[in-house]
């Protein structure tokens, strides 16, 4: 029999929808729970140090974010070019997605080693003057970018299980690593139990030995469970033309992180010329904003390979099933997430901060910010479809309109009131323009696309 059609029917063409998408997501928004744990952990740990040193990791947070972008960035466009290709039958193409994947990572790895050996001091320096801030942040990033072979790996083995619906094995490899992380982080940063104090580096080091050992893990579990891709070094050889596929959606997802790091590093720009009190509350903001946020990035990961391969097996009907379902699960999440802080911002905050006026602060953001949540919902959605269809330029147009060109700007407008907490109110105005973006390009994919495809016999 021909290797292409050597694939089997996956369950992502016969499972029902809503227990297709429940048993895809689940486990992922599991894995990006812990994740949002991670990095909430190191702020809390970090943050009994000095505000400072708190300052410093979140002045570290748009690299670290940069990092994981190109790596999810890539991830994303092998996981949509390789559930199409299951989705066709065709097991060749399969193959070479996945390799091909993995040998980006390894390039994508080496770039990062290479700033973080030569341009960490350069980067924070050309933030601030404040001596401990830089060299906190200096040690901290460099680990991070230095011994990042970890979460370039580690994503991408994560992101092949997930192409697959193995999702509940990515989820223990995050519970895993993250644990690790959470464990390691007030002894390396305290220097309890006979090792030495490090400070900020020791987070440094317990987040990226918790990497690894997620990457170990989710490497054993593709050899050994992920049957229907077959892993070949043997005669392998980079593809232009897979790699042009792959990054055709993982350039604009790349981007899309990208923009998120230059939106961070702008507002923090914005933010220092009022205090570093609030800057800091706007490091505290993104790590307990990801506690909702992630999950509805687990969910929206899990619906791009069902659409993805229903995509290549024609069924338009199983497409908008899982679209209308995605979207009622993640505006129940965002609501659960603007309830919060709608309800107990102070609560939440007094973890991380204590003097009074930045937990006032921290309040009036958190209260802010989340009006916009419901919008943010159908944005991530849409941004999904358009990924998994290979639409990754239409989901890096919402998040240029999302970040550059109406948060930013209107971030750079309030703050010549003089008041900081006006800047707050940019977020939620730039993603109500995105949802509305969203709208009028979804509209017109769906009569292109999806439309197109229903009117074809089956």
């Amino acid at each position: 029999m021909n290797e292409e059609l050597r694939v089997s029917e996956n369950i992502m063409g016969t499972m029902s929808e809503n227990k297709l998408l429940l048993k895809i997501s689940l486990p992922l928004i599991f894995a990006m729970l812990i994740q949002a744990l991670y990095n909430v952990v190191d702020s809390f740990f970090v943050a009994k140090i000095s505000e400072n040193a708190l300052t410093a990791v979140s002045l570290a947070f748009p690299i670290q974010n940069l990092m994981i972008g190109v790596g999810v960035g890539t991830g994303i466009g092998m996981n949509s070019l390789l559930s199409r290709r299951l989705g066709q039958k065709n097991q060749r193409a399969v193959n070479s997605a996945a390799m091909n994947g993995i040998f980006l990572s390894l390039l994508n790895m080496l770039v990062f080693v290479v700033f973080g050996a030569l341009f960490t001091r350069m980067y924070f320096q050309s933030q601030t003057d404040v001596t401990e801030i830089v060299n906190e942040g200096t040690a901290y990033l460099s680990i991070c970018s230095i011994i990042s072979f970890g979460l370039f790996f580690d994503i991408t083995f994560s992101r092949l299980l997930q192409s697959t619906g193995r999702t509940k094995y990515s989820m223990i490899s995050q519970f895993i690593g993250a644990g690790t992380n959470m464990i390691l982080d007030p002894i390396l940063i305290f220097g309890l139990v006979g090792f030495p104090k490090m400070g900020v580096a020791g987070a440094a080091y317990a987040t990226v030995i918790g990497q690894i050992l997620a990457m170990c893990f989710d490497l054993a579990f593709n050899l050994k469970k992920n049957k229907e891709i077959r892993f070949r070094l043997k005669g392998f050889r980079p593809s232009c033309k897979v790699i042009g596929q792959i990054y055709a959606v993982g350039v604009p997802a790349i981007l899309n992180t990208t923009l998120f790091s230059v939106f961070t590093f702008g507002m923090n720009q914005i933010l220092i010329g009022f205090s570093t009190a609030a800057t800091a509350v706007f490091g505290v903001y993104f790590k307990l904003q990801s506690f909702i946020f992630m999950p509805v990035f687990g969910l929206t990961s899990g619906m791009i390979p069902i659409v993805a391969y229903n995509y290549g097996a024609k069924r338009p009907d199983r497409i908008r099933k899982t679209m209308r379902l995605g979207l009622f699960y993640a505006l129940g999440i965002m609501l659960v997430g603007l309830a919060l802080f709608q309800l107990i911002p102070k609560q939440i905050l007094s973890l991380f901060v204590d003097k009074p006026e930045t937990v006032v602060m921290g309040v009036a953001a958190l209260k802010t910010i989340s009006l916009g949540y419901l919008f943010s919902a159908f944005v991530f959605v849409v941004a999904s479809v358009f990924q998994a269809l290979g639409y990754g330029f239409h989901a890096l147009f919402l998040q240029i309109v999302r970040q550059l060109a109406a948060a930013l700007p209107l971030a750079y407008l309030f703050s010549l009131s003089g008041n900081v907490n006006m800047v707050w109110w940019a977020l939620p105005a730039a993603e109500l323009l995105t949802a509305v973006a969203a709208f009028v390009l979804f509209r017109a994919v769906n009569r292109k696309q999806l439309s197109v495809l229903e009117a074809k016999p089956q």
